[in-house]
């Protein structure tokens, strides 16, 4: 399926499913607590750093194809504006 088919809210609905039932008991760690993870939805592979744009983009540079969703690890969002980042219970 190509990738301008695929709307919003499946790419996050798809990034959020793969991030809570695979990978976040691999990467929730007390390293990486609020870093960012980029996940290619189609395929569950993923980057983690600090910076959003390093992590997309490594994960670019093998999959040019990846349709990218991102989270901040142990948070319930990648960023905060107007307000608070909350911390997720685990």
């Amino acid at each position: 399926m190509p990738n301008s088919e695929i709307s919003k809210e499946e790419i996050a609905r798809r990034g959020g499913e793969i991030y809570q039932k695979i990978i976040r008991v691999q990467v929730e760690t007390a390293e990486n607590i609020g870093r960012i993870i980029s996940i290619n939805i189609n395929t569950g592979d993923y980057e983690i750093d600090n910076d959003l744009l390093v992590a997309c983009h490594r994960l670019q540079a093998k999959q040019p194809d990846a349709v990218i969703w991102t989270e901040r690890i142990g948070y319930d969002a990648v960023y905060a504006v107007g307000g608070t980042l909350v911390r997720t219970a685990r």
